[in-house]
């Protein structure tokens, strides 16, 4: 395969998640392809629209499933990057991280029974399952799970619960172009490579951050709230 010929569709061009303005205004990943090598190409490209003849998940499940990615990575709204279809493609080779918590089933079992508890979460708090019921609903049935903490939710450690499906979900998504051009992330580095290294040192294929905000204040406040949530919880003076 010769990546400089590969047909790649408007719709998947210059793409974000979600319908918010571009913190990297005009900058299209997929515009690189052509530096890339053919496998490296052929890999990146195949995330764009994931191959449903791998399917791990039933038609149930994959509802599910795309429910509590979307509540995960607030992807309420289009374009959505197909989280829980990339998801599924692992489980359906073997993908996995190649560990498990030795008190959690192996992973596709895990995901198997975890999206069957929340469906039956779902059920007797709706009525339905959790792919039928609104936003709201999804979202007070999954913080439910990570409220847990440590305790047990259907006989699993809801901490470790929570870690399959965020490890599996930000996987996912930060695996996809359209997340790369979100955070303005070039793509791979080989066989292209870098030469402008330093702070603001941008390549010609690089596009400044239209928010051009500093993420230290933003920190230190986040970290903040963590000591002030903490001394809460400990009934400390913060």
């Amino acid at each position: 395969m010769n990546p400089s010929v590969v047909f790649i569709a408007d719709r998947n061009r210059g793409r974000t998640p979600g319908s918010s303005p571009p913190r990297f205004p005009g900058f299209d990943v997929l515009n690189e392809v052509d530096r890339w090598d053919a496998v490296t190409a052929g890999v990146v490209l195949a995330r764009l629209t994931p191959s449903p003849e791998l399917s791990f998940f039933t038609g149930v499940e994959q509802a599910t499933a795309e429910a509590l990615c979307d509540q995960l990575l607030a992807q309420h709204e289009e374009p959505r990057i197909p989280v829980a279809a990339l998801i599924d493609v692992r489980l359906a080779t073997g993908e996995t991280d190649g560990w498990h918590y030795a008190d959690m089933p192996e992973d596709a079992q895990a995901w198997r029974q975890t999206l069957a508890f929340l469906d039956n979460d779902a059920k007797r708090q709706g009525g339905t399952s959790l792919s039928q019921l609104g936003q709201q609903q999804q979202a007070a049935l999954v913080q439910a799970v990570q409220e847990l903490d440590a305790q047990s939710w259907h006989g699993l450690p809801a901490t470790h619960v929570w870690s399959l499906w965020t490890r599996y979900a930000c996987t996912a998504f930060y695996s996809h172009p359209w997340a790369w051009n979100e955070i303005g992330f070039p793509g791979p580095a080989y066989p292209r490579g870098y030469k402008n290294m330093g702070l603001d040192a941008r390549e010609k294929f690089e596009v400044a951050d239209a928010a051009n905000t500093d993420p230290v204040p933003w920190t230190r406040r986040a970290e903040a709230a963590k000591r002030r949530q903490a001394a809460a919880v400990t009934g400390e003076s913060s």
